[in-house]
């Protein structure tokens, strides 16, 4: 007896689900953890909730129908595949397949179900990321009939354009890891979702004070730690392209933090480092470099974390005190400007980055290596490419996010009622992120004891004097 099909090669199948458990990571604790610090105590139990939940629901969806969307054989053209479950012995212990990337890339050397969990932990941080524009007032219900409705008609697309070698892949558009497929529909969604849903409460708005900055810290080391995960898993072999995206993403993510604190330092009002700050300009490095990590030599990782913490530093100082929509939409964290454009700009930058000479599959004998070639390169198409797979994403997404939650709000109600806006988890819940030996009890009084807490310290974008026309 042998352990091992003749296929199966053991140190890509265990850096696959190693991989795989890291990008999970990334979601829970991390995002549970960074986001619950974030928000007003008040909501630190429904955040938490909201994540795992999602993480739950997402799994469930993706293993029952999909999967198989994203990654199976075409059913609407090149745009989505053929629903379908990934249960059976075969789905989970034959040699791992995407049907359309056949004989365009070597032969997977893990099973089906080290893909299938790999492509479930990016599918699931997705709708994760954007539960941070929506916090403090969605109801918890709508976002449980959302999640699966929004992973079905959204993100099981954009996985097929782009990774199951639908449209986008075969005009040759490059995500490695899901700056568009993850990060730009999540900004995109998220910003969607926070203008129909509406505004938090006025004084959840102008008090929206971090609970616990350690907890924040915490969850961000394991969200950049993880990220080596999410983009050294990508070439789905434990080959030098998986190093090298490891090392990309740690360098541009480091430019990245720094770039924000020193323009916080030297061209912000307060004229002050902050570690938020900082934490934004993290985000934006692990983002922008997501979808060039394997394609981008390291001066590419650096040039991508400055130009994308830049950007976002840019965009989260202006955008909201001046330029409609984002001056009228309560994107409760920013993830439209940290995820959403960054993500957006460093899909650009591939287009204009991406080094031939970056060898993510060796070929042999006639067969061609693969790699990618941006404008600076020789290769000035890609960079049209980039963009256009770039408005599918944003237009399809916003279009899906805007009739889920319009079509949800014919039966519910979207928002949690104000009188439970003002208590927060105690009422939505029964239960509080610090109880006393005498648990609360549900009243509004306890409103009180919160709003109390003021602190300029915030996460948010700067915001425009609000008014009764918010949406």
């Amino acid at each position: 007896m042998v352990p091992y099909p003749t296929w199966l090669n053991a140190g890509d199948n265990s850096w696959q689900m190693t991989a795989a458990t890291l990008v999970g990571l990334m979601s829970i604790p991390a995002l549970a953890v960074l986001y619950g610090g974030l928000v007003q105590k008040k909501w630190a139990m429904n955040t938490v909730l909201m994540v795992f939940s999602t993480f739950c629901l997402v799994l469930i969806t993706w293993v029952l129908w999909a999967f198989n969307m994203g990654f199976g054989h075409p059913w609407i053209s090149t745009f989505v595949g053929i629903p379908g479950t990934v249960l059976g012995h075969n789905a989970l212990e034959g040699q791992a397949n995407v049907p359309l990337l056949d004989g365009l890339m070597p032969q997977f050397r893990f099973p089906q179900a080290s893909l299938v969990y790999f492509q479930f932990v990016f599918a699931a941080i997705t709708p994760i990321l954007f539960i941070g524009s929506v916090l403090g007032r969605i109801s918890f219900k709508v976002w449980l009939l959302f999640v699966p409705l929004w992973i079905t008609f959204a993100y099981a697309v954009n996985a097929f354009l782009l990774w199951g070698g639908g449209y986008w892949a075969g005009k040759g558009a490059l995500d490695f890891s899901g700056g568009y497929v993850i990060h730009l529909a999540a900004g995109t969604s998220g910003f969607v979702a926070a203008a129909v849903i509406g505004p938090r409460l006025q004084r959840d708005r102008e008090r929206a004070v971090p609970n616990n900055l350690m907890f924040v810290a915490v969850g961000a080391g394991i969200l950049w730690l993880g990220w080596n995960g999410f983009n050294g898993g990508d070439p789905y072999f434990a080959g030098a392209d998986a190093a090298a995206a490891v090392v990309n993403t740690n360098v541009a993510t480091a430019v990245a933090m720094m770039t924000w604190i020193l323009m916080d330092m030297f061209l912000s009002r307060e004229k002050k480092p902050t570690f938020l700050g900082g934490l934004n300009g993290m985000i934006c490095g692990l983002v922008g470099i997501t979808p060039a990590a394997g394609y981008v030599n390291g001066l590419g990782a650096i040039v991508i974390g400055v130009v994308c913490s830049a950007i976002v530093w840019v965009a989260w100082a202006y955008l909201p005190r001046y330029v409609w929509p984002f001056n009228k939409v309560d994107d409760a964290l920013g993830v439209v400007y940290t995820h959403g454009i960054a993500g957006l700009f460093g899909g650009l930058l591939v287009g204009l980055l991406a080094d031939p000479k970056m060898i993510e599959y060796i070929g042999l004998g006639k067969t061609a290596s693969f790699s990618g070639a941006g404008l600076f390169y020789g290769h000035p198409k890609q960079l049209a490419i980039q963009a256009g797979a770039a408005l599918t994403i944003i237009v399809w997404d916003g279009i899906v996010t805007f009739v889920i939650l319009r079509v949800l709000g014919l039966f519910m109600k979207l928002r949690i009622p104000d009188d439970q806006l003002e208590i927060g988890d105690v009422a939505v819940h029964g239960e509080e992120v610090y109880p006393s030996e005498d648990l609360v009890s549900v009243h509004a009084g306890r409103a009180s004891e919160v709003f109390s807490e003021a602190s300029p310290t915030t996460l948010e974008p700067p915001r425009a004097k609000a008014t009764t026309e918010d949406p």
